[in-house]
């Protein structure tokens, strides 16, 4: 008896399938830097709202700085926690070693995370508070 043919999935099958179900290293990778993200990114609009609003804060309208800041932080973060929270395979062995590879997975994950945060916020829900 011959078995029945396999089905062949369409493209949105296979991308629905792969977004349901994610590689762990990958979704703590991008966990980890949309956390800090969006901390940092509410503490940004935080700020950039009470500039806009006529506060006289020490130091004057540092916005340049503390979006190169939020930019710098969130991907040391993200590629820092990646490399401490997403270990290499062990195989065989019991030991669990860390590898570089780990800490670029964090850096290219935070680096659209890092926009998309400022984008949304900035577009999104600075419009709503003002």
């Amino acid at each position: 008896m011959t078995p029945p043919p396999i089905r062949r999935r369409s493209e949105v099958e296979i991308r629905w399938r792969q977004f349901r179900n994610p590689p762990r290293p990958i979704l703590r990778a991008v966990l980890s830097s949309l956390i800090v993200a969006t901390i940092l990114g509410l503490a940004y609009l935080a700020y950039d709202v009470a500039l806009s609003r006529g506060a006289t804060l020490p130091g004057g309208d540092l916005r340049t700085l503390a979006v190169t800041l939020f930019v710098a932080i969130v991907l040391v973060s993200g590629s820092l926690i990646t490399y401490l929270a997403v270990p290499q395979p062990s195989g065989s062995g019991g030991t669990r070693r860390r590898s570089r590879w780990s800490a670029a997975l964090g850096l290219f994950a935070a680096l659209p995370i890092a926009y998309l945060v400022l984008v949304v916020e900035g577009q999104i829900l600075r419009p709503l508070l003002t």
